[in-house]
Order: C-alpha cells, then structure tokens, then sequence
C-alpha cells in the first residue's frame, strides 16, 4: 500500500475491512495472504493512532473559564 496521503480514519477502516473479507474468503495465495495481513497491520495501527489522538483530545474540555481541565466518562453502577 502506498500512501500518497493520509488516510482518514473511515478510509482506513474501510480498506482494512475490504482486506478482512479477501481474507475470509479463504483462496488467497500464501503469499498474498501475508501481504495482505502486512498491510492489514498498517491499518489497524493508523486506526488505533488516530483513536488514541481523539481520545486525548476529548479528554480535555473547555470549562466556563476558558480553561482546560481534564475529562472522564463515569459510567453509571
């Protein structure tokens, strides 16, 4: 996979799943199962960079003051 830009997180999702079906189909050549999961790889890690950077983002919230402050989700018990 060359990339000649950065994917967006839905692009990369989209090109992962498409490579996960290839995969499922079961007919694919050793060789290109591995390029394939390689690649595969590649993805996932984007994905999971970028879930992360939202995921720090969120995290901090404007308060009334203009102030950052750190943010959790409390889940109810």
């Amino acid at each position: 996979m060359s990339e000649q830009k950065e994917l967006s997180f839905e692009e990369a999702m989209e090109q992962l799943e498409a490579l996960v079906e290839k995969l499922e189909e079961g007919d694919v050549p050793l060789e290109k199962a591995i390029n394939y999961y390689q690649e595969g790889m590649k993805l996932s890690k984007t994905c999971s960079e970028k879930l992360s950077r939202v995921e720090e983002q969120m995290q901090q919230i404007l308060n009334e003051h203009g102030e950052f402050e750190p943010f959790s989700v409390q889940e109810e018990e």
